[in-house]
């Protein structure tokens, strides 16, 4: 229940936080605006006080979009519209970042040549893509105990990547065997 109610007052600030970032009706407070219509044609520059009437006769909301312009640039339009529409956006935004993910790479002491090359064109990929890598050697049992040839196994492997790429992690030892990242 806690937690239900921590997430919904989360939601409300996020809610407010949009509203407060932009002013409407009487809380715009220059003297002139550029004004567009709900269907986003400009109605040209007038007064602030004709844009907020201009926005009651329509039974619409005065939102300032643009307060950095000059003269400023407010649109007539119902504010929970404004609001709908600027979360399907943020959402659209969202969705189009991509990169920056965490792939991971698992290569064991005894694999083969051939084995390791398609491995390290699959890192290329990831690189490409413009996704961090990280890079597993699992060592089992007693291949645990020849630590420094495993790592030698490892920087082999990280020569053969192509693409330029940076060490983000050094190769260190880890509870399985070793790990590195790397980014472009």
């Amino acid at each position: 229940m806690g937690l239900f109610l921590y997430l919904t007052f989360i939601a409300i600030i996020d809610k407010f936080a949009i509203i407060q970032k932009l002013r409407i009706n009487n809380q715009i407070t220059v003297p002139e605006l550029r004004v567009l219509d709900e269907k986003g044609s400009n109605l040209g520059t007038m007064s602030t006080d004709a844009a907020l009437n201009l926005a009651k006769e329509k039974g619409l909301d005065l939102i300032e979009v643009s307060p950095s312009a000059k003269p400023p640039v407010a649109r007539i339009m119902s504010f929970d519209k404004f609001r709908y529409q600027q979360g399907k956006k943020d959402k659209q935004q969202k969705g189009k970042q991509k990169g920056g993910e965490l792939k991971q790479i698992q290569i064991s002491i005894g694999e083969a040549k051939h084995d390791l090359e398609r491995k390290a064109q699959k890192v290329n990929e990831f690189l490409e893509e413009g996704n961090r890598v990280e890079i597993m050697m699992v060592l089992r049992g007693r291949e645990k105990g020849n630590k420094d040839w495993a790592l030698g196994k490892l920087k082999e492997f990280l020569k053969i990547i192509t693409p330029e790429h940076q060490v983000i992690m050094e190769p260190r030892f880890t509870g399985r065997g070793f790990a590195a990242q790397i980014s472009k």
